[in-house]
């Protein structure tokens, strides 16, 4: 039984921490160490919020990602990013607003869970069900591997910034697209299938799930619902 649970980072430093270094084990594993949602500014931030995949008793994390709200004291990691390029990012952000705008970010799974059904598309559904509870808009920076999946759960290309929405990131011989979401609720650009899958998860929040992929079927407990 695996355990997908959302929690304010500052409720759960032991976790954030397990968290942190499951994220640099899988990213140096693919030879990717500059990546500013490495840092871990954020773990004192009552204004972040952590989704963890981890065993039924909490000793091992297998996955998540973080939801942190643009703030008087912290910026979102993918601002420092782009502005490396285009420093119109910081405008952008600024127009909708702090507290207005988080970013989803920090995002990555083991390889233990990757064929349970546990991918980028199914975080990306939990993602969005943990975010619309906040009251925000959702950005991201995503890879091209995860960018057909980013667009089918809602998020759509910010196409003012960089390239038509792309930079050469984390290094150059790598892309990144910028993305948002507007409206958490309605998900106007969402795949349909995917916008009934997330949904599902938003009436489901402190339930359970199957899940079936390549390797096998998966029993899950959500503990989704956010206490700010």
């Amino acid at each position: 039984m695996i355990r997908i649970r959302a929690f304010k980072v500052t409720d759960d430093h032991s976790a954030c921490l397990r968290y942190i270094k499951g994220h640099h084990l899988v990213l140096e594993s693919y030879g990717v160490t500059k990546v500013t949602s490495l840092n871990a500014d954020w773990i004192d931030d009552p204004n972040t919020y952590a989704i963890i995949v981890e065993s039924e008793d909490s000793k091992k994390v297998y996955g998540g990602g973080r939801v942190q709200i643009k703030s008087d004291t912290l910026k979102m990691p993918m601002e420092d990013a782009i502005a490396i390029l285009d420093d119109r990012i910081y405008d952008y952000t600024e127009k909708i607003g702090k507290y207005q705008v988080a970013e989803f970010c920090g995002l990555w799974n083991s390889k233990e869970i990757a064929g349970y059904g546990i991918g980028s598309i199914y975080m990306g559904r939990v993602g969005v069900a943990v975010a619309s509870q906040l009251g925000v808009q959702l950005m991201a920076l995503c890879s091209p591997g995860t960018l057909r999946n980013c667009l089918k759960v809602g998020f759509d290309i910010i196409r003012e910034l960089g390239n038509n929405g792309t930079f050469y990131y984390p290094k150059e011989d790598l892309t990144a697209t910028a993305l948002i979401i507007n409206d958490l609720v309605n998900l106007p650009f969402a795949n349909p299938d995917e916008k009934l899958a997330i949904e599902k998860i938003k009436s489901n929040l402190s339930g359970g799930a199957t899940e079936k992929g390549p390797k096998g079927v998966m029993d899950f407990i959500y503990d989704l619902q956010i206490n700010r």
